[in-house]
């Protein structure tokens, strides 16, 4: 990842198989579009780089099993055919995937670990239906309940102004989520034109990354790290100055959190089958019961 624009040569690809592509997707650039005057999204990109992978049957030539807004980077999962799509959907449908963003946001962050737990909901107000908006806000429209895990990684400061680098875990999937809870706690993303209402112009992107993406497939489960952009190497205006934990034991604690829950799903889902299965033979027992019952009556009936 660098401070350079986006072109059609310049994909990162992070991991790929028979099934399935997962690319560093650059900052600025969207996925697709249907319009004639984009010369820059990721699917030009892909039919650049494996015109051989693409699919005709299909609008945009390749299946993207989830989706990053136009600002932010990072991983991002392509299917390769119809069979390989409907395997991921099932795990972002079951939400038994597991994302991690990094991001970098304004003013220091007073609590190390954080749960923000605010409804989402549409924004009617004119002039921002682009937008989203926290329940109890003018304009929120259907807002549903949304939460983001928080962890601060590092303080710092950037371009002169106090920042907070950040681990950011969706647990649900609302748009432009993590753009709107950070903005909602008083620490909006570094960079964020939409949510700053165009005052944050001065940062060459918006600093949200999606670091990390682990998807629970059958039989070989899919995990990719996207690498930091927000390092000094990359940009020599943020400059950290204290630490709090390391990327690396952070991530790892995510995914053993992650590891433990699905182990949980897995035993609810057992004893929901016995429990359904127990009330399938008490059914069936009583049925039998009925039966014999019901022949007795009638052989009684049938001897008077």
């Amino acid at each position: 990842m660098s401070s350079e624009p986006a072109s059609i040569e310049s994909l990162r690809v992070l991991y790929q198989s028979d099934d399935y592509i997962v690319v560093d997707k650059h900052w600025d650039i969207r996925i697709d579009s249907k319009m004639w005057y984009e010369k820059q999204t990721v699917q030009l990109q892909l039919q650049h780089h494996f015109p051989h992978l693409a699919d005709p049957s299909t609008y945009y030539g390749f299946r993207f099993c989830h989706q990053l807004d136009f600002s932010t980077s990072g991983a991002l999962c392509v299917a390769l055919n119809k069979a390989a799509a409907g395997r991921a959907y099932r795990c972002f449908k079951d939400r038994t995937v597991t994302k991690a963003y990094l991001s970098l946001l304004r003013g220091w962050v007073e609590n190390e670990t954080r749960t923000l737990d605010f409804a989402i909901g549409k924004n009617s107000m004119e002039g921002k239906t682009h937008m989203m908006c926290i329940e109890g806000t003018e304009g929120c429209e259907n807002p549903k309940p949304s939460q983001t895990e928080l962890i601060v990684l590092e303080y710092g400061v950037y371009d002169g102004d106090p920042v907070t680098k950040v681990l950011l875990q969706p647990l649900t999937g609302r748009t432009h989520q993590l753009r709107v809870h950070c903005s909602a706690i008083g620490h909006p993303i570094v960079g964020d034109f939409t949510y700053s209402l165009g005052a944050d112009d001065s940062p060459y992107r918006m600093m949200l990354h999606a670091y990390l993406l682990q998807i629970p497939l059958e039989p070989q489960q899919l995990l990719v790290t996207a690498g930091d952009p927000f390092i000094p190497a990359v940009d020599p205006k943020w400059f950290p100055q204290r630490s709090l934990r390391t990327l690396e034991a952070t991530v790892e604690a995510v995914l053993e959190h992650s590891k433990t829950k699905e182990k949980e799903r897995e035993v609810a889902r057992s004893e929901g089958e016995k429990r359904k299965q127990s009330k399938r033979q008490r059914t069936g027992e009583e049925s039998e019961e009925q039966r014999r019952v019901c022949q007795e009556w009638l052989s009684e009936w049938a001897g008077d």
